[in-house]
């Protein structure tokens, strides 16, 4: 087994960085996106011209804010899904 593995994960736990999003889920995203974010808004912020997510790290932190608004306690992988979703369905940021 590698042992860079063990060390980068560490990391990456200690930096507070999020995992790539290839295990993130969209679908699972789409589901919190459409339970919850739709209370305050629709689909029409993550369109318009002067949208503010310029950037992926960007959309994560504007999930998370969006999260503590509404109070919701999601769960990081929580997180992770619904910036998946919108990445994948509004942004699509590499």
């Amino acid at each position: 087994m590698n042992r860079f593995i063990p060390a980068i994960l560490l990391s990456s736990l200690l930096l507070g960085t999020s995992l790539p999003l290839a295990a993130a889920d969209p679908v699972k995203g789409k589901q919190l996106h459409d339970a919850n974010c739709v209370r305050c808004h629709d689909s029409g912020v993550y369109t318009r011209a002067d949208r503010r997510i310029q950037s992926m790290e960007a959309l994560h932190a504007q999930v998370a804010r969006c999260e503590l608004t509404l109070d919701l306690q999601w769960f990081d992988e929580d997180r992770e899904n619904v910036a998946a979703y919108l990445n994948e369905a509004f942004y699509g940021f590499q």
